[in-house]
């Protein structure tokens, strides 16, 4: 038991902004990717596959920023 809560204890100056940072990087960045993706097919006039490839974008910003914002929040 005193294990477990050695590995969950915030040790030395950093504290838990690394956990932040990869919830952070877990919420903005598949979807920056997908648009990132999307505006080149775009520019390529594959505009269809484009289009599918924001609205990606934009339901996983919308799912990340609920799950992570719910996980960074403490629910």
């Amino acid at each position: 038991m005193i294990v477990n809560a050695i590995f969950l204890e915030a040790t030395g100056g950093g504290g838990y902004e690394i956990i932040l940072y990869f919830i952070l990087l877990i919420m903005f960045g598949p979807p920056l990717l997908l648009a990132i993706i999307g505006g080149v097919l775009y520019k390529r006039q594959k505009r269809k596959t484009a289009k599918i490839f924001f609205i990606l974008s934009g339901v996983y910003l919308v799912v990340g920023l609920g799950i992570c914002g719910a996980l960074m929040v403490g629910f």
